[in-house]
């Protein structure tokens, strides 16, 4: 069993990148510029949103952080959003999900500039992406697609399950796994709360990637010998003996999976590093279509 290191592979990636932001500060062009918006004092979106500014200072890259308060009105978030499509100096810019109940999550979505859109998550993103024409990938399947590259795992006419059909990973994902590319050719399944027989469908996969949100959803005996298992999920669960009062889970059940496994994402330091290094390959691919 091979362990998927995305805190590697992401820290390789962001090595590259910064080699890249070097060649364009010497050839006199300015540093990539990512903004991040953050609506309110959600804990875990205040360490993701942190994470992503150390990560922007690794790589050379000039970064703003807009912290808005949670009583914000939806119609002063359009226009801070509106003010970031119109400054020429921010390549792209992210607003830090989930967002208050009282803000439309779908109308800020469709308020951002697709040419800033490094999310990946504007329909004009996610049209290139079904039509296979450059433009930005949604940033956790773009990752995932990334960590199975430089692991060389073949993909090229297996059977992958998908479990979970959110937009911004599972029915992303199901896209990207069936394209016709290096890492695609694949036959997808996508499952989801409605699927019947789960076990049996998982079972038959080559590959099984879980987006769901539920800790140690699979477990071993819905998993063949030989399989490639991608574990998104992330929750935080109640432990006493932590430090921190709280231990990490993923959607996958380690400890019964990972023996059957020929590689796995383990939680932490799978999925969640190389979301970040994605964010920060469509900033740099920004300012390149420029």
């Amino acid at each position: 069993m091979i362990l998927l290191d995305g805190k590697q592979t992401a820290s390789d990636i962001k090595d590259e990148i910064a080699v890249k932001v070097k060649e364009l500060k010497a050839a006199g062009k300015k540093a990539p510029h990512l903004a991040a918006v953050i609506v309110g004092d959600n804990g875990a979106s205040i360490t993701y949103v942190n994470a992503k500014v150390k990560a922007c200072e690794k790589v050379g890259f000039d970064s703003t952080l807009i912290k808005l308060p949670e009583t914000i009105t939806e119609e002063e978030l359009l226009s801070k959003i509106e003010e970031l499509n119109n400054d020429d100096n921010i390549d792209g810019f992210i607003v830090q999900l989930p967002l208050p109940k009282h803000i439309d999550e779908l109308k800020v979505t469709l308020a951002i500039s697709p040419l800033k859109d490094v999310d990946g998550f504007h329909p004009e993103s996610l049209g290139r992406m079904v039509l296979d024409l450059p433009g930005f990938l949604p940033a956790t399947p773009y990752g995932i697609v990334q960590l199975l590259d430089r692991y060389n795992i073949e993909t090229s006419g297996k059977d992958c399950v998908v479990i979970g059909r959110s937009h911004i990973v599972g029915s992303p994902m199901s896209i990207l796994m069936a394209r016709n590319n290096k890492v695609g050719n694949c036959t997808v399944t996508l499952t989801h709360s409605r699927t019947q027989n789960l076990a049996d469908i998982t079972r038959r996969a080559d590959i099984i990637i879980v987006a769901l949100g539920k800790p140690e959803f699979l477990t071993g005996d819905m998993v063949k010998d030989g399989a490639v298992v991608v574990d998104v999920g992330i929750t935080r669960v109640a432990d006493e003996t932590k430090k921190s009062g709280f231990r990490l889970l993923g959607d996958v059940d380690f400890a019964s999976v990972s023996p059957k496994c020929s590689h796995i994402t383990p939680v932490p330091g799978g999925v969640g590093p190389m979301t970040i290094a994605s964010l920060m390959m469509n900033t740099l691919q920004a300012i390149e279509m420029k």
